[in-house]
């Protein structure tokens, strides 16, 4: 999977409450313990739920499963996605249990970046087409280490930010994090028609 691939399920992955939820941790007492033990969390996640994506489909594949049928799979993964991500547009507010991002401490980081990662509608069928795309088209597990490690590094970003530029970042952290919260689901369904449109090439063309 290329670059120019990875990036919009990156963006994906991390556009609305993980990246809010990372601005908040970087900014909290106990920022560098919580936001490594976020994103700790927030890989181990990711990398299981591709894994298992990634064997059913070979499992299906050795059942006698078509090619076109893993690719239908993904395609349907993510319509899902793209119906969650449009059903839930007018969430503007952040859920309530962000106002204890505050005062978190890295046990509770760590859950929060695992459950945000594994469990949230568009992170885990984003994932698990990751997984499903790679077996489907016979491709490596290990091909996947590039969607995980650039995911990641973006939920970073904002941790990075406050280490590199100290109090000038408390200062456009906050901006960003309003702004994605008004227009994530924009950015989240531009990235999965991307990734759909990659899908039905593989499969028509």
């Amino acid at each position: 999977m290329s670059f120019l691939t990875l990036l919009p399920l990156a963006v994906v992955m991390i556009a609305g409450p993980q990246l809010l939820s990372a601005i908040f941790l970087a900014t909290s007492e106990d920022w560098r313990q919580n936001s490594a033990s976020f994103v700790f969390g927030a890989t181990l996640s990711i990398a299981l739920v591709v894994t298992v994506a990634y064997f059913l489909g070979n499992s299906a594949t050795d059942g006698g499963s078509s090619h076109t049928g893993l690719q239908i799979i993904v395609l349907l993964l993510l319509l899902f996605a793209m119906v969650s991500v449009y059903l839930n547009r007018e969430e503007a507010e952040p859920p309530k249990w962000m106002g204890k991002l505050q005062s978190a401490n890295p046990r509770f980081s760590f859950r929060l970046g695992f459950l945000l990662l594994g469990v949230f509608p568009t992170d885990i069928l984003t994932s698990a087409a990751v997984g499903s795309y790679l077996s489907g088209n016979n491709l490596p597990l290990t091909d996947s280490i590039g969607f995980i490690l650039l995911t990641v590094f973006l939920l970073a970003l904002p941790s990075i930010a406050v280490l590199a530029l100290g109090e000038r970042a408390e200062a456009f952290l906050p901006k960003i994090r309003d702004w994605m919260n008004t227009n994530s689901w924009i950015v989240n369904e531009a990235v999965i028609l991307l990734f759909i449109a990659l899908t039905l090439n593989n499969l028509f063309g």
